[in-house]
């Protein structure tokens, strides 16, 4: 487990803060204050990881942060340790903004103790009130129970908080100075592959890196690429892939010796699109030193359409292995990497594979089919979670594998696992539920192959998206639901009106019965473009307090009120929560502005 990226993990800081008085009050507090903050490290290191593997790190302060000398010794620690978010805590009353912690651009939260013997919660309240004040907004952390002062427990809504924060805040941190890959530019029109630096670069803390096409067709030309792991490549694709059903007209079809050439493409594609993204030393050795550093790309996207599919094989294979939890290599962390370069589609990927580790869907949200229109054209009606109607996600051939929901839990549930979870027997299942069909030359007249398979069972999954708004800026949506899975017949009639060739997940949203999530057709009709990224997991509440964190408003969501945490500081914009919102992030503003 390495971390593939140029820059070091990011770590959590832990501020143990105090009453400052001396002569007895002080030291009564000591032990209290810092096994307060030993026991906060313990649970994130305890449960949270980062998705290339590793455990995420805590660093506590030398003492506890009774003033500002030792706040500015803390602050300087963390510095020297590579921190990316703050967390205070304390169990006392402690000398609000002069304990505080000012570093501007670093998320930061603080968790008041519960308890009557010292006013934990006051300073709490006050803190709060500083760093709202000096439009540092911080999240604030409270036990709903009030605890012993020996009681060195945390409870479960606390746990729940630190863990929320913790993890959106580690994502936001993992995302600055990195980088976002445009493999080419606009494809077909579509507004989010107009990829938009200043958007990447004032909310994300990302720098966004242009390389033309050409550069990949440069490198498959004069062979920039590692050849030995090439061969391995080739020959793993050639036992493990499984080729599907040609749906070309006879007439159209490509031969033999044509469809083998074109899988040597797509499988050097693969390595020259992951080289760009983060470098390969052995291109060093073969005599490509600048080449072999790549562009530190957390997230990616190929424009492929329409001038590079015109003329040569189509991006379907790469991004489909580039966005797995396993190549030829074996078992590693997937990467997110966008189909069509939409970088509006990749970002809440990217969010989704911070917080959750796991591999992302990326989808065409392509149909709403109401249960009237199912009966019609089937014959049958829909049952279940389907009942009310479904949304048919699909693309063009380039989703993840392991979203065949063929990886299993201890219960033999479906799932879509952290890469360190996956076995060789759910990379064996998702391969031999994946056909890889030759891609259809109405839409790729160069060819290549598309990934075909359904997404099988009931999994719990969240649906969001990033649009940019004129005058406004980034939104976030969000929709939790489930995948479900339709009768053999039943599915083949309705994936065969769209594109055979291609991967579908048959999605259905939670509902609320009002505003968008009145009913499904709702859901679809007010999804503000034609692409949606979709994480394993009911993650939306994690989405929503990692959007408040960058300053990113919610348009759209049905997450349960008693779930939505943002900082204190969206309290003073009015009562209704989603206003506030909007209004909070405008008045402060992107993160890196």
């Amino acid at each position: 487990m390495a971390n593939r990226l140029i820059g070091r993990l990011p770590k959590v800081g832990i501020r143990p803060v105090i009453d400052g008085r001396e002569r007895g009050v002080r030291e009564s507090l000591e032990v209290q204050t810092m096994n307060m903050a030993k026991n906060a490290a313990k649970l994130i290191e305890e449960n949270l990881r980062f998705p290339s593997g590793e455990r995420v790190e805590c660093v506590i302060a030398d003492s506890t942060i009774g003033g500002v000398a030792e706040a500015a010794a803390c602050a300087d620690k963390f510095e020297r340790e590579g921190v990316g978010v703050s967390l205070t805590v304390t169990p006392c009353w402690c000398y609000g903004t002069e304990v505080m912690d000012s570093t501007p651009m670093i998320p930061k939260a603080v968790w008041g103790f519960n308890g009557t013997e010292r006013p934990g919660a006051v300073y709490l309240a006050a803190a709060l009130a500083g760093y709202t004040q000096k439009g540092l907004p911080a999240f604030g952390i409270y036990g709903r129970d009030v605890q012993d002062a020996g009681d060195e427990t945390i409870p479960e809504d606390v746990k729940e908080k630190v863990l929320r924060f913790v993890n959106a805040a580690l994502a936001v941190a993992q995302m600055k100075g990195k980088s976002y890959l445009s493999l080419g530019y606009t494809s077909m029109g579509i507004a989010g592959s107009m990829v938009n630096p200043d958007f990447f670069q004032e909310y994300l803390g990302m720098r966004t890196e242009f390389v033309d096409m050409v550069e990949v067709k440069r490198r498959l030309d004069e062979e920039i690429y590692d050849k030995a792991e090439y061969e391995k490549a080739l020959a793993w694709t050639k036992a493990k892939i499984i080729e599907g059903d040609d749906y070309n007209a006879p007439e159209e079809q490509s031969d033999r010796e044509r469809k083998d050439w074109e899988w040597t493409v797509v499988v050097k594609m693969t390595l020259i699109m992951r080289d760009l993204m983060i470098g390969n030393p052995k291109l060093k050795e073969a005599g490509f030193g600048e080449e072999s550093h790549g562009h530190n790309a957390i997230a990616g996207g190929f424009q492929g359409q329409r001038q590079w599919t015109d003329y040569y094989p189509n991006g379907d294979f790469s991004e489909t292995i580039l966005n797995t939890s396993f190549d030829w290599n074996g078992i590693r962390e997937a990467f997110v990497f966008a189909t069509e370069n939409d970088s509006l589609n990749a970002v809440p990927m990217l969010f989704g594979h911070l917080l959750t580790n796991t591999a992302q869907i990326f989808s065409d949200v392509r149909t709403y089919w109401s249960p009237e229109a199912v009966k019609r054209v089937t014959g049958k009606e829909l049952s279940g979670l389907a009942k009310d109607g479904i949304i048919h996600l699909i693309n063009s051939g380039s989703t993840t594998m392991d979203a065949t929901a063929q990886q299993k839990d201890a219960n033999g549930n479906p799932v879509m696992k952290p890469y360190w979870e996956v076995t060789d027997a759910d990379v064996k299942a998702c391969l031999e539920n994946t056909n890889f069909c030759p891609g259809d030359k109405g839409y790729f007249r160069g060819g290549g192959f598309s990934s075909q398979f359904k997404t099988a069972g009931q999994m719990p999954v969240t649906m969001s998206r990033v649009n940019l708004v004129k005058g406004l800026g980034p939104v976030l949506q969000i929709a939790e639901g489930y995948t479900v899975e339709l009768e053999d017949d039943v599915h083949a009639i309705l994936d065969e009106r769209t594109n055979p060739t291609w991967p579908t997940t048959w999605f259905v949203p939670k509902l609320t019965g009002k505003g968008a999530f009145k009913d499904v057709y709702s859901v679809m009709a007010n999804w503000g473009a034609n692409h949606g990224a979709v994480s394993y997991g009911h993650i939306g509440a994690d989405l929503i307090t990692l959007a408040s964190i960058l300053r990113i408003p919610v348009c759209m969501h049905n997450v349960d009120e008693d779930k939505i945490f943002r900082p204190s500081a969206w309290s003073g914009f009015g009562e209704n929560k989603e206003g506030a919102d909007y209004r909070a992030c405008e008045n402060f503003g992107p993160l890196y502005k």
